[in-house]
């Protein structure tokens, strides 16, 4: 039996946009990082350094998350059939990787400033860290309208972490500039490490589950089959699959039983528009079948 398919390859178009944000987000990164790391060394303060550290790291994914957007809208080609979508989730698989081992370091020298407390500047550390939590709000808000991309959420999650590692340092500043109590700093840095891992280990299940051609968390299989098979003209659909092509692309595909052959074009086109109105899946590969095949198959 000759095959059908019913393809639709449209895509967001938040490519420019996705790129020009994480462009911004690194020139405010990278400028502040020599800033906060004069700032740590001056004061003593191992929250600002450690957050001037983790703003030198995010640099470097941002800058890696830029490229891979840019990568990623390359159209399709002989050798990569479907595009370089999957760079932005290798991206973001490596940063969420690097910021795993980021949270080790901090908390190592979080401990050892815990067993061997040193004075910090509380006056230098206040004001740094009021500098840098305005500097992060603005890149966090840049990239605030990716979220619906992986790598712009994975580098949303370096900012995110610059965030909370300035409101730590602003916090460490202050209480030590009215009490004089050092170990607020390194305490504050290990909260701020042990929510940088939760969101980190997030990121990575979600990375994973793409690259192991998992259904999307935010789809159920046998939902989108059930609404399929209630299609007018179905019978049945089977061989169901859906898997992300990239953060912002989903594919299908699936063998629809049909109550007449002759009817295939109409209900392709019913099928086409319940898949992207109400599951947003574009990509749609289906094969139709003829009852009768069907039934032969099974006796």
């Amino acid at each position: 039996m000759q095959q059908h398919h019913g393809h639709d390859h449209a895509q967001a178009h938040h490519g420019t946009d996705s790129r020009r944000a994480l462009t911004l987000a690194l020139g405010l990164t990278l400028g502040f990082a020599a800033i906060e790391a004069i700032g740590g060394l001056l004061s003593g303060s191992l929250a600002l350094l450690g957050d001037a550290g983790h703003m030198v790291t995010d640099s470097a994914a941002l800058g890696l998350a830029a490229v891979a957007a840019w990568l990623a809208k390359r159209p399709p080609s002989r050798r990569h059939s479907y595009g370089l979508g999957r760079v932005e989730t290798l991206a973001a698989l490596f940063n969420a990787v690097l910021m795993i081992g980021l949270v080790a370091a901090i908390s190592a020298a979080a401990v050892g400033r815990l067993l061997e407390p040193r004075p910090v500047q509380a006056g230098v550390v206040t004001w740094v860290a009021l500098v840098g939590l305005c500097i992060n709000i603005g890149a966090a808000w840049l990239l605030m309208g990716g979220r619906g991309n992986i790598n712009v959420r994975a580098a949303l999650l370096h900012v995110m972490g610059d965030l909370l590692g300035s409101v730590a340092a602003l916090v460490s500043g202050v209480v030590i500039l009215y009490t004089g109590w050092t170990l607020i700093d390194p305490i504050l840095a290990l909260f701020i490490v042990l929510l940088i891992l939760l969101s980190s280990l997030q990121v990575l299940r979600e990375v994973l589950r793409t690259l192991l051609e998992g259904v999307p968390a935010h789809l159920d299989l046998a939902e989108v089959g059930q609404a399929m098979a209630e299609t007018e003209g179905v019978i049945e659909v089977h061989d169901l699959h859906i898997w992300s092509l990239s953060g912002e692309r989903t594919a299908l595909s699936a063998h629809v039983v049909l109550q007449r052959i002759d009817d295939w074009e109409p209900v392709l086109g019913r099928l086409r528009h319940l898949l992207e109105h109400r599951f947003a899946v574009r990509h749609v590969t289906l094969q139709p079948e003829p009852i009768e095949t069907i039934v032969q198959l099974r006796r």
